[in-house]
C-alpha cells in the first residue's frame, strides 16, 4: 500500500467540529505508533462484530461476505510483516477501518454499527492479553523444567542455607533451586488466575450505556472464544483491572528472578566460586581482558525495576478516573507492551542461563559445613533428650564459643567435650556434627531431607505440566 500524508486519513468522527485538530494536538494523542500491535485482535474483533452484525439484520449476506474477504486480506498483511503503519491514522481503529474501506468500500462504513472505540479497545486489549498470558504460562513452564533437571542433576549436592546472608544450615542445592521453582509455580497460579479475569468479551457495551443494536454477545463471546462477556457496560470500558494485574504478576515474576539473578551473581563471585554462568550469557570488559561478567543476570535484576515502575504508574493512572472511559486510559498500552517485552525476554534469557550453570561440588561442601552449621540440629539434640529448647540453645551456644576461641570446628569436638557442657550428650551426637548428617536428620514434607526433595521434584515435575 502507498503511504498516506497524515492529513489524508479519514477520521471515525469529526462532523461535530467545525476546524481539525490542532498538529500538536494531533500528534500528541496518537497511539498507531504502538498500538498498532493490536491490529490482529482488532480484526478478530470486527470479524466476530460484523457477524453479531448480520444476526441482528444490519448487515446483508453480501456485505458480511465483502467483510470477512477485506478483513482476511488485512489479517494476512499484518501477519506477513508488510502492513504499512507510518499513517495518519489516530489508532489502530481507524487504522483497520481505512484499510478495509479501501478494501470494500461503503459495508466498511456499516462496521461501527453498535461498537464504539471505548468497547472495542478494550477488547483488543483483553485479546491481545490472553495471548501474551498463555505464551507466558509457557516460558515460565520452560524456566521451571530448566530449573528441574538441574536441580535433578544435583539431587544429592549440599548447599550453604543462609540467613541474614549468613552461614545457617546446610541444605541441598536442589532444595535451594527448588524454592524458585515453587516461586514460579505461584507465579504460573497467578497468571492463570488473571487470564480467567481477562478472557472477557466487552464488544456490545458501547461508549458506557450499551447499544439498541440487538447484538448477540453470547454468540460473540462463542466465535471469540472468550468464557464470559462483561457484566456492567460502564464497567466494561473503564475497566484496566486486567492490565494492572497482569502487570502485577509480571513485576512480582521478575522480583523472584531478580532474586535468583542476585544469588547467581554472588555465587559466581571467584571470592566463592560456587557457581559459573556460561560463557554465553556473560560478557568481557573493553578494557580488561580477564573480566567474565554475569551481564545477564544484572539486567534481569535492573530491568525488575523498570516492570514495578511501569505498575506503580498504572495504579496512579487508574485511581482518580471517574466513570466511564477516559482519555488518560490510553496511556496503559506502553506501560503494558513494555512490561511484557521485558518478562519475555527477562524469562528466555534466565531458561539458558539456568540451563548454562556449572557448579564446584568442592567448594560447595566446604561452605556447607562452615561456620558451625550442624548448631542447630545439636540443640534439637538436647530438645529430644528431655533439655528444654531454650536451654539446649544456651548450652550448644557454649560450645560455638568454645570452638571459636580453641581454633576448632563441631566435627573436631570429643564426646568428653561435648559431655562438659552437658550430661545429656551420647556416643551418637558425634554422629550429628557434619553437614551431610544435618541434612539427612531433616524430617516432614518440604524440608531439606534426601527423600523429601526427591519426592518434591517428583511433585514438582508434576505440578509444571
Amino acid at each position: 500500500m502507498a503511504k498516506r500524508k497524515p492529513q489524508a486519513a479519514q477520521r471515525m468522527w469529526g462532523g461535530r467540529f467545525s476546524r481539525p485538530p490542532a498538529q500538536a494536538a494531533e500528534e500528541f494523542s496518537r497511539s498507531l505508533h504502538f498500538d498498532s500491535r493490536l491490529a490482529p485482535f482488532d480484526i478478530a474483533g470486527s470479524l466476530g462484530h460484523a457477524r453479531a452484525l448480520r444476526r441482528a439484520g444490519v448487515l446483508s449476506a453480501g456485505e458480511l461476505a465483502a467483510l470477512e474477504v477485506g478483513l482476511a486480506k488485512l489479517a494476512r498483511l499484518v501477519v506477513s510483516g508488510k502492513a504499512d503503519f507510518a499513517t495518519g491514522e489516530e489508532d489502530v481503529h481507524s487504522w483497520v477501518e481505512n484499510r478495509l474501506r479501501e478494501l470494500v468500500g461503503e459495508p466498511a462504513d456499516k462496521l461501527h454499527t453498535g461498537r464504539s472505540r471505548n468497547d472495542q479497545v478494550a477488547l483488543d486489549a483483553r485479546l491481545w492479553l490472553r495471548a501474551e498470558i498463555e505464551a507466558t504460562l509457557g516460558r515460565i513452564r520452560a524456566l521451571n523444567g530448566a530449573l528441574l533437571d538441574l536441580a535433578g542433576r544435583h539431587a544429592t549436592q549440599l548447599f550453604p542455607g543462609h540467613t541474614h546472608f549468613q552461614p545457617a544450615q546446610p541444605v541441598l542445592l536442589a532444595h535451594h533451586l527448588l524454592a524458585y521453582v515453587e516461586m514460579l509455580l505461584r507465579d504460573a497460579g497467578r497468571f492463570r488466575g488473571a487470564l480467567a479475569r481477562t478472557a472477557v468479551l466487552t464488544t456490545g457495551s458501547g461508549a458506557l450505556a450499551g447499544t439498541s443494536i440487538p447484538l448477540d454477545r453470547r454468540a460473540m463471546a462463542r466465535e471469540l472464544e472468550l468464557p464470559a462477556v462483561s457484566a456492567n457496560s460502564l464497567d466494561a470500558v473503564s475497566d484496566r483491572d486486567f492490565v494492572a494485574e497482569f502487570v502485577f504478576c509480571a513485576a512480582l515474576t521478575m522480583t523472584h528472578l531478580s532474586r535468583f539473578a542476585e544469588e547467581l551473581i554472588i555465587w559466581s563471585h571467584p571470592a566463592l566460586g560456587w557457581a559459573e554462568i556460561g560463557d554465553e550469557y556473560c560478557t568481557g570488559s573493553s578494557l580488561m581482558p580477564q573480566k567474565k561478567n554475569p551481564d545477564m543476570a544484572e539486567l534481569v535484576r535492573g530491568k525488575t525495576g523498570r516492570v514495578t515502575g511501569h505498575l506503580v504508574g498504572l495504579l496512579t493512572l487508574l485511581k482518580g478516573l471517574p466513570l466511564a472511559y477516559n482519555r488518560d486510559l490510553q496511556e496503559d498500552k506502553e506501560a503494558l507492551f513494555d512490561a511484557a517485552d521485558t518478562l519475555r525476554g527477562s524469562l528466555e534469557v534466565m531458561t539458558g542461563v539456568v540451563g548454562s550453570l556449572s557448579f564446584r561440588p568442592e567448594r560447595l561442601e566446604a561452605a556447607a559445613a562452615a561456620g558451625f552449621s550442624a548448631a542447630t540440629d545439636l540443640a534439637e539434640y538436647l530438645a529430644l533428650a528431655g533439655v528444654p529448647f531454650r536451654q539446649a540453645h544456651h548450652v550448644v551456644g557454649r560450645i560455638v564459643r568454645h570452638c571459636i576461641e580453641g581454633g576448632k570446628d563441631l566435627p573436631d569436638l570429643t564426646l568428653e567435650e561435648l559431655r562438659g557442657f552437658s550430661p545429656k550428650f551420647g556416643p551418637d551426637a558425634l554422629r550429628i556434627l557434619t553437614a551431610k548428617a544435618s541434612v539427612s536428620r531433616k524430617r516432614g514434607p518440604g524440608s531439606t531431607a534426601p527423600a523429601e526433595v526427591r519426592k518434591a521434584l517428583r511433585e514438582a515435575r508434576a505440578r509444571n505440566r
